[in-house]
C-alpha cells in the first residue's frame, strides 16, 4: 500500500498590493488552517476506513484452517521411557489407519528436557512411522505444556493424545493450558502409564487438565501393542466424527466402546 501522507501543502498565494496585506493576511491564515483541517480530516477517514476494512477480514487462523482434522500425538521419551515408546511406535500409524484420508496427525516428542520433535501433519501412515523410529529416548525432565502450546497454535487441532507416567511442570500454567484448550473444543487425551509407581502420585493432575478439556484420562499397558492399537484408532475415529461417529463404530471398532465409557457416555441414555 503506498504511503499516505500526513500534511497538505498549501501553495502560497500571489502578492497582493501592500494597502490589501494586513486583512489578507488573516485571510489566508484562516484558508491555511482549513486546508490542514480538511487534509487531516482526509486522513483520518482513510485510516478509520482500512481500519474497519481490516475488521471485516476473516483472521489468519479462519483463512489457514485445513481440509482435514488434525490430531497431535504427543509422548514423553524421556531416558526410563524406553519400553513405553518402543510399544508405542509399533503403534503409531494406527491413528492414521483408523479412518484413511479423514485425519492428519503430527508426532510431538520431548526428551533431554526439550520439545526436540513436532512434525508436519500427514495423512500417510508410512512417513509417521519412519519418523517416530527415529527418535531415541533422552534424560531429562518433561516437557508436555510446550506440546499443548504449539497443538493450540496449529489451525484445525481437536485432540491431542499424550503417552507418559509423570508431571514435572507449572501446574497453574498447566490449567490454563487446558482451560484455553476446552474452551477451543481441542480435547486432551492422556495415556497414563503408571507401570512405575511414582507415576501414580500424579494421576489427579493428569486428570484434571484432560477434563478441563472434555477429555479423558485413559489406561496404558507397553506390553498389551494390540490393545493401545485399539485405543488410538478409536480416539482418530474421535477426533474425526465425535462421539456420535465412536457410537457408529462400536460394532466394528472394540476400542470405540472403551473409549466411551471413559467419556461418561451411557450407553442407555
Amino acid at each position: 500500500m503506498p504511503d499516505k501522507p500526513n500534511f497538505v501543502l498549501v501553495p502560497d498565494p500571489e502578492p497582493e498590493p501592500h494597502t490589501a496585506q494586513p486583512r489578507r493576511a488573516g485571510v489566508l491564515a484562516l484558508e491555511r488552517l482549513r486546508a490542514l483541517a480538511g487534509g487531516a480530516g482526509a486522513l483520518l477517514s482513510f485510516r478509520r476506513g482500512a481500519l474497519a476494512g481490516a475488521e471485516r477480514l476473516p483472521p489468519a487462523e479462519a483463512a489457514s484452517v485445513p481440509p482435514r482434522p488434525r490430531l497431535v500425538f504427543g509422548f514423553d521419551a524421556t531416558a526410563s521411557r524406553e519400553p513405553a515408546w518402543a510399544a508405542a511406535r509399533q503403534v503409531t500409524d494406527a491413528l492414521v489407519r483408523a479412518l484413511p484420508g479423514e485425519l492428519d496427525v503430527a508426532l510431538a516428542v520431548h526428551g533431554g528436557s526439550r520439545l526436540h520433535t513436532f512434525t508436519e501433519f500427514t495423512a500417510n501412515p508410512a512417513v509417521l512411522r519412519d519418523r517416530a523410529a527415529a527418535i531415541q529416548c533422552m534424560a531429562g525432565h518433561t516437557q508436555m505444556l510446550p506440546i499443548l502450546s504449539r497443538a493450540l497454535a496449529a489451525p484445525g487441532v481437536r485432540v491431542v493424545t499424550y503417552i507418559g507416567d509423570v508431571f514435572e511442570e507449572s501446574a497453574g500454567r498447566a490449567r490454563k493450558l487446558a482451560d484455553e484448550m476446552g474452551r477451543r473444543g481441542v480435547r486432551l487425551f492422556v495415556l497414563h502409564d503408571v507401570a512405575d509407581w511414582n507415576a501414580r502420585r500424579d494421576a489427579e493432575i493428569f486428570l484434571d487438565l484432560a477434563r478441563r478439556t472434555g477429555g479423558c484420562i485413559l489406561p496404558f499397558d507397553a506390553n498389551a501393542p494390540d490393545r493401545l492399537r485399539e485405543m488410538l484408532a478409536a480416539v482418530a475415529v474421535y477426533a474425526v466424527g465425535g462421539e456420535t461417529l465412536l457410537e457408529q463404530k462400536q460394532e466394528t471398532l472394540r476400542g470405540a466402546a472403551m473409549l466411551l465409557k471413559h467419556l461418561g457416555h451411557d450407553p442407555h441414555r
